[in-house]
């Protein structure tokens, strides 16, 4: 065989050897999109995620980072925002045993032009999903008015949390095909200066069950979690307790997972407007996986109550097992 030949054989080897094993890596046990509310005011405190009721090999670490970027608009009778905010979120997980786990995350949320609106108006089209009105104004603007007394007419480069959340599990049952954990949450969020200061401390419980086989995953909780205070622009009290749920399904095909999630938040806020009501979001996302890590990324839309929630957020994440 001419060596041009042997080079090209070479050279296709490498190509396609890797494909051939790569059903030989277990990717059952990344769980659902690592991907954080993104109504505001449950982006605003403990909001419980949706996570895999399987626990992670003993002794294995996960380091996960991820960014985050989202449009709100809401016009109403009593309120307006039109704005931007962005999440940057990094942390571990950590399985200490077969039965506890450990995950602590940092999230810084800001206010960024991230120039969204184009974006959203041309997805909103393709979809066929109403503007709601934000074709009739001006794009990339950071402000929220309302009756309640919020004047900001530019909160742009503005902190809107600065939280640490310690997350702790607890194996409950775990077979070849399900897996049931129950978690609790702490979560510290402190802004010290600024239209969003503030200093809250918040808790959570939570039970996982999750569902696999062959391809198909399968991930739901149920969660409550526990507030006090008030909110920090409007000055309106918290429901002392909320409570959420999130299913999630994830289709796994050679290293490309493809991923689609329901979650449904109750509101927050004792008024009378619509943030008083739930929330709901459904994520659609795509997962690649590598050997040791993997990349994910994710649309956010809202759906049902379109003036309590964020129009659209993007998230892209890594992970990777240590």
């Amino acid at each position: 065989m001419p060596f041009s030949n042997l080079k090209l054989a070479f050279a296709l080897s490498l190509l396609f050897v890797p494909n051939a094993f790569a059903t030989t890596v277990d990717f059952s046990n990344y769980g659902p999109l690592r991907t954080y509310a993104q109504s505001p005011t449950q982006a605003g405190s403990l909001t419980p995620m949706l996570r895999s009721g399987f626990s992670l090999p003993e002794g294995q670490k996960e380091l996960h980072l991820s960014a985050s970027a989202a449009s709100v608009w809401a016009e109403t009778d009593d309120y307006f925002a039109d704005y931007y905010h962005n999440i940057l979120e990094g942390g571990l997980s950590w399985q200490i045993t077969d039965k506890w786990l450990i995950d602590t995350s940092y999230h810084w949320r800001f206010s960024g032009d991230n120039h969204l609106d184009s974006v959203t108006i041309w997805f909103h089209d393709a979809f066929g999903f109403s503007q709601n009105g934000r074709e009739n104004t001006a794009k990339h603007q950071n402000q929220i008015f309302s009756k309640d007394g919020i004047n900001q007419p530019n909160i742009a480069d503005k902190t809107l949390n600065n939280a640490i959340i310690l997350y702790v599990g607890y194996q409950l049952v775990e077979n070849q095909h399900q897996g049931l954990s129950l978690g609790g949450s702490l979560y510290y969020n402190d802004v010290d200066s600024g239209p969003f200061e503030n200093e809250a401390f918040e808790q959570a419980l939570q039970l996982n069950y999750s569902f696999r086989y062959e391809k198909h995953h399968f991930h739901s909780t149920a969660a409550v979690s526990f507030k006090q205070g008030t909110e920090v622009l409007s000055g309106i009290r918290y429901d002392n307790h909320a409570y959420s749920v999130n299913l999630g399904y994830e289709y796994i095909a050679g290293r490309h997972g493809w991923l689609m999630e329901l979650h449904h938040y109750q509101g927050l806020l004792e008024t009378e407007n619509d943030f008083s009501k739930s929330s709901n979001e459904i994520l659609l996302g795509y997962r690649y996986y590598l050997d040791t890590s993997a990349i994910e990324f994710s649309i956010i839309e809202n759906y049902f109550n379109m003036d309590n929630s964020t129009d659209i957020a993007f998230s892209l994440g890594y992970r990777v097992k240590l």
